[in-house]
């Protein structure tokens, strides 16, 4: 199917895309800690994209993508521009479908990451860590190999792919008082919202971030789009600025934004380990650290939480 570049998926779209993917990702498990519900006051259900294909939630959406086109499209290969998840999930689902996978990342990206690409046979050009370095070495891939561009998160397929985590949820825990999403591009985010909207529409949707890449929470606020300066984070999944279809999905169907501080991000992430004997990376503690930090009112409710991934580099943890 063509999108148009600001369609939303539908509910049509997103059980679709369940079914194109279903073969070549795992349906992952929703884990509880009796634990951390008794710390917290609330029931607490864990969606574990942390042990997904690849490592995080991104393998659904590069699935999805990648199979709904057509063979004269990918030709060519694929390629995109990331610092880390995307890139291994576009490069494992472009070798799934038998193509090549070219792939712009920063020359500072993580170690683990880098590998990872390598390892599904992604092909690096590598560039400085700037947004601007990422764009122009990406051009120059294109004008090279004739690629198609696979956005991380600004493509409805890519969006379609993410929402399925979210309703493999809602069918297995029923009714959720509110699920959660960390928030970057908002790809997860978007895709999660719909979700809830399709499948279970008394569900809050409730998105965290980090103060200090807090970008989607003051665009969400001030109604009005604003991009990421300087994110300085250790959740390094979440230092990208919000795309144009994500955006207005997230204004429609997100109940709140709210942000959480360095700190609280290592102390979620940190009780995740120790009390649930689980990987996870900073981007997919920043959830269970709005909780850690009061933000919203939780005692008593059933709240689902989407565990976006668990590479993180075991040689720079940030305890």
């Amino acid at each position: 199917m063509n999108y148009h570049p600001d369609q939303t998926p539908t509910k049509k779209d997103i059980l679709k895309a369940a079914i194109r993917i279903g073969q070549y990702i795992h349906k992952t498990p929703v884990l509880t800690s009796e634990n951390l519900n008794s710390i917290f006051g609330c029931q607490l259900y864990f969606k574990c994209e942390n042990l997904q294909k690849a490592g995080a939630f991104k393998s659904r959406g590069a699935v999805n993508t990648v199979f709904s086109l057509n063979e004269n499209d990918v030709i060519s290969g694929v390629c995109t521009h990331s610092s880390g998840n995307h890139a291994a999930a576009l490069s494992r689902a472009a070798s799934l479908k038998g193509i090549v996978a070219h792939i712009v990342m920063p020359e500072d990206s993580s170690k683990v990451k880098i590998s990872a690409v390598k390892h599904y046979g992604g092909k690096i050009t590598f560039c400085k860590p700037t947004l601007a370095s990422r764009e122009t070495a990406l051009i120059k891939v294109i004008e090279k190999t004739a690629a198609l561009e696979v956005h991380p998160y600004n493509d409805p397929r890519i969006i379609a792919g993410q929402a399925t985590a979210a309703m493999e949820m809602f069918g297995e825990i029923d009714p959720l008082d509110i699920i959660m999403a960390p928030v970057g591009g908002g790809g997860l985010l978007s895709g999660t919202a719909l979700a809830a909207n399709y499948f279970s529409d008394k569900t809050k949707v409730i998105a965290a971030e980090p103060e200090q890449a807090d970008d989607a929470f003051q665009s969400f606020k001030a109604n009005t789009f604003y991009p990421s300066v300087n994110p300085n984070t250790i959740a390094d999944g979440l230092r990208t600025s919000l795309g144009s279809l994500t955006f207005p999905i997230i204004q429609k169907y997100v109940d709140d934004i709210v942000t959480v501080s360095e700190k609280g991000i290592v102390e979620a992430m940190k009780l995740i380990w120790e009390r649930m004997k689980i990987i996870v990376e900073p981007s997919s503690a920043v959830p269970l650290a709005a909780i850690l930090e009061k933000k919203f009112d939780c005692p008593g409710k059933k709240i689902g939480i989407i565990i976006s991934g668990g590479n993180v580099d075991l040689n720079a943890l940030p305890w």
